[in-house]
């Protein structure tokens, strides 16, 4: 748990490194704003926090399993690699969109914008018809979870 928490917060802060050099030395730097600038960094520690928490977990489940619950194969565990990619890209454009707001906003009213945007970035991927993706059990596994609870 220590491992996935240090990576965690590893990722967190190369995130922020990554999006401030696109927001400051990248072909992207005249589409931010500078009253911008924190929204993207917080889209960048969303991204470096998922991709940190999951990787370690993700290798563990390669190496590791039980008779519960068996060893992922390779391609599940790039399959889910693939979709924290997506999310935490999915959430640096959310944070990019949000950042727009410092052409208008003043800074502390767009980092809180940003904080709501990519906070609740998640929920319209939460809406999705996953069973048209080929993904039939990501929407019961999270109403049996609630369930049990």
């Amino acid at each position: 748990m220590i491992l996935v928490l240090a990576t965690m917060i590893l990722g967190a802060f190369a995130g922020v490194h990554l999006t401030l050099k696109l927001a400051d030395e990248s072909f992207l730097s005249p589409a931010i704003p500078e009253d911008g600038r924190i929204a993207l960094v917080i889209g960048g520690i969303g991204f470096g926090a998922m991709v940190g928490g999951f990787l370690p977990l993700t290798i563990l489940g390669l190496i590791g399993g039980t008779d519960e619950k068996p060893r992922l194969r390779p391609i599940e565990a790039s399959r889910k690699m693939l979709g924290v990619l997506l999310f935490g890209t999915y959430l640096v454009v959310v944070s990019i969109i949000a950042a727009q707001a410092g052409w208008i906003l003043p800074v502390g009213l767009t980092t809180l914008l940003s904080v709501f945007a990519v906070g609740f970035g998640w929920v319209p991927l939460a809406l999705l018809p996953w069973e048209r993706f080929g993904l039939e059990g990501v929407r019961s596994r999270f109403a049996s979870s609630k369930r049990a609870s």
